[in-house]
């Protein structure tokens, strides 16, 4: 029976655009097993050279603001264009069996159905800000077969905006049609991540409240300093359901990276997202090999329940379970 995930068959495969060979590829650098770790990493290796030509984008927006129907409407938008779409969707987690409970396909269902498109829904799982952890190695994937607008779109909870930002060229802020006391709600951290603002849902009885929502994000984003001056974050305004604006924000992203590349600063940003993926990965390596050492696993529970117990400081018990975990049997 032949090895379907073999790096020496999965590669080639990938290269040439077989979508089968490319979900089987990311299956397995998201799979935690020992064994598909290693091949993961000789699949990435031999993809490497052939990633880094698209255009990853970041899009996240509060509930209810249309995500899913802006991204459908975009994705055709830009296949029309002559392009290929991935759209790598993380999905919120149930928290016994750690699978999806939300299907992206069935959100986007012209979209996912069009050749020129690829959704993987990605459990969250525990990874911090929800954001599967191999995303970042799926996007080197779908880059290397051909795909070259990635869209990453995150839950929209907690710190998942942070962690896609990290990982894309341009972080797109989605937000529906408000102002006065609903704009003081966006939190400003969120708003100080965002490269580009699209006001959705731009049309029938929203449409004159789209346009003064425009207004006061354009008036809020003046008062902050904007984190590249090259570049002044544009505040757009669309309707995805009637497929209306969505141009002029493929548009905008087209300027964007003529702008920035032209200053150095698309290639920066890249370089310094490699920075810090590579130091999650250490964190989450020296992670996982602290909770499976043997010796912590057996002093765990008991200097868990002194701290809880205040027997001992917190920063007692972790030195301790340190100490261990470098071979210092002072427990």
């Amino acid at each position: 029976m032949p090895d379907t995930l073999s790096p020496d068959s999965l590669a080639p495969a990938i290269l040439s655009g077989d979508r089968r060979a490319l979900a089987r590829g990311i299956t397995l650098v998201e799979s935690t097993r020992p064994d598909h770790r290693e091949r993961a990493e000789a699949l990435l290796a031999a993809l490497l050279p052939h990633t880094g030509k698209g255009v990853r984008l970041g899009i996240t927006g509060v509930p209810g603001v249309g995500k899913s129907t802006f991204i459908e409407a975009f994705g055709l938008h830009v296949i029309g264009q002559g392009h290929k779409v991935a759209v790598l969707a993380v999905d919120p987690s149930s928290q016994r069996t750690g699978g999806s409970i939300l299907g992206d396909k069935t959100r986007m269902e012209e979209l996912s159905r069009h050749p020129s498109a690829f959704i993987r829904p990605s459990p969250a799982g525990s990874t911090l800000g929800g954001v599967a952890r191999r995303t970042r190695e799926a996007m080197l994937l779908v880059e290397a077969a051909g795909y070259d607008l990635v869209i990453v779109e995150t839950v929209g909870v907690g710190q998942s905006e942070t962690a896609v930002a990290d990982m894309v060229d341009l972080f797109l802020l989605l937000l529906p049609p408000a102002g006065g006391d609903e704009l003081q709600g966006i939190k400003k951290g969120i708003v100080e991540l965002a490269d580009m603002i699209v006001v959705n849902k731009a049309d029938g009885a929203l449409a004159a409240a789209a346009r003064h929502a425009v207004a006061e994000y354009r008036h809020a984003l003046s008062m902050l300093r904007p984190a590249d001056p090259a570049w002044r974050v544009p505040v757009l305004s669309c309707s995805a359901l009637e497929g209306q604006g969505v141009g002029a924000v493929w548009d905008r992203i087209g300027d964007y990276r003529r702008t920035l590349g032209g200053t150095g600063a698309l290639d920066r940003r890249r370089a310094a997202q490699a920075r810090t993926w590579m130091w999650n990965e250490i964190r989450e390596n020296l992670l996982s090999s602290f909770t499976n050492d043997p010796g912590v696993r057996a002093a765990l529970p008991s200097l868990e329940r002194a701290a809880a117990a205040g027997k001992v400081t917190p920063g007692m018990a972790a030195r301790q379970l340190l100490g261990l975990f470098r071979g210092e049997r002072t427990v």
